[in-house]
């Protein structure tokens, strides 16, 4: 290890790396066995099937593995490409996300109207060959949230061609429970009341946020400014 570059730095930088390297591990660990086990974490949207919790973890679980352990080996070798490197993936990770953040922002009533159109479009796999995930996904959100369609009950009235719900949005279920009167049926919408959910849990998902921002601005500066110190090295220990 050239020892021109600060060895503090090194570790600090290392220890940054195998905790991204863990931590990524730990994600795609809870992918899999989401994948593996747990067919009822599909997604709900039919535009994107492949959007579900389980590949979303194993996605970002792979990725900040990958980013990991470049700048892992980056910091071992003083490697000045894999240090850059790893800024970059970073950076653009970091600058995705605000993109993200400030659209949703700007358009979040557009954004509202299309999520529940794609969710009454969902309710006609409900039931079918193939969509046990989608189906058990729906089936828990009714029962847990205490609600009924997108907008309300009436969604599935045309997904059956009849006044009829799944029994899950039943107030006490029973087995063709859904088949009885609306008086026996949940009334609040499952997109709103989600949607309530969210916003009362604002101050946990803005927190998680923040410390996310701060993990990443912090190996952002990490990297930046060891591969200054590598980039003098070479000029001065040369």
């Amino acid at each position: 290890i050239n020892t021109c570059v600060c060895l503090d730095m090194i570790i600090k930088f290392l220890c940054f790396s195998l905790f991204s390297q863990l931590g990524g591990c730990g994600i795609l660990g809870v992918g899999i066995w989401l994948a593996v086990t747990q067919g009822n974490f599909a997604t709900l949207s039919p535009t994107f099937p492949s959007l579900s919790a389980a590949n979303l973890l194993i996605v970002t679980g792979t990725f900040i593995m990958v980013i990991g352990f470049v700048g892992c080996i980056g910091a071992i070798k003083e490697n000045k490409c894999l240090l850059l490197s790893f800024f970059i993936m970073l950076l653009i990770i970091f600058l995705l996300e605000l993109i993200v953040v400030i659209l949703f922002a700007l358009y979040s009533d557009k954004i509202d109207k299309y999520a529940q159109q794609d969710l009454k479009k969902g309710l006609h796999l409900y039931g079918t060959e193939g969509n046990i995930g989608l189906t058990n996904a729906w089936s828990i959100i009714q029962t847990d949230f205490r609600c009924c369609g997108v907008s309300n009950y009436t969604d599935w009235f045309e997904v059956y061609n009849a006044t009829r719900v799944p029994d899950s949005c039943c107030l006490e279920f029973s087995d063709n429970c859904g088949l009885h009167s609306p008086g026996t049926w949940w009334k609040a919408p499952c997109y709103e009341t989600v949607k309530v959910w969210l916003q009362e849990n604002l101050l946990a998902v803005g927190i998680f946020g923040l410390c996310t921002a701060m993990v990443q601005i912090l190996g952002l500066t990490f990297a930046m400014t060891m591969y200054c110190q590598v980039v003098k090295a070479d000029t001065y220990c040369a």
